[in-house]
């Protein structure tokens, strides 16, 4: 199992359709073979399991909903991952509004306390990956573009 450990560091691939973005230790779940569809649809009332923390997706919504706008609310992450997104938020920034308007969001999993999500834009499918530090600040973020 490949681990993805960068810690306090971010990565933007050059090409919009083919950005990646992450942060502090944290397994890459996106290595693995996928066993399922990369967004599944929406399962039935009370089948899906719950994610591993109850606020990842109100939190994911509000990070993309900060960066969509132009205003990222810093006060969500950690220190480190914060201070690694500052330094990218001009290609950051440009790249999450091009996504166009958020459509769907839906649970697919957790990890080894993180969760990852399948966002579907008006422009682009994705998977985010999202995790919290003991502080219950942002410490991991990582997102691309679904297979």
């Amino acid at each position: 199992m490949k681990s993805l450990l960068i810690a306090a560091a971010l990565v933007l691939a050059p090409a919009a359709a083919h950005a990646q973005v992450a942060a502090a230790a944290l397994p890459n779940t996106f290595d693995r073979p996928v066993q399922t569809a990369s967004v599944p649809a929406a399962p039935a009332l009370g089948a899906a399991p719950a994610p591993a923390d109850a606020r990842s997706e109100a939190t994911l919504r509000a990070i993309i909903a900060g960066a969509q706008a132009g205003a990222l609310d810093y006060t969500l992450l950690s220190d480190d991952l914060a201070d690694k997104v500052r330094e990218q938020e001009a290609a950051l920034t440009p790249l999450i509004q091009s996504f166009g308007a958020v459509k769907t969001v839906v649970f697919v999993g957790s990890q080894e306390g993180a969760d990852l999500f399948g966002v579907i834009f008006a422009n682009a499918p994705t998977e985010w990956v999202i995790g919290f530090n003991p502080e219950g600040k942002v410490a991991a973020l990582l997102f691309r573009p679904a297979q």
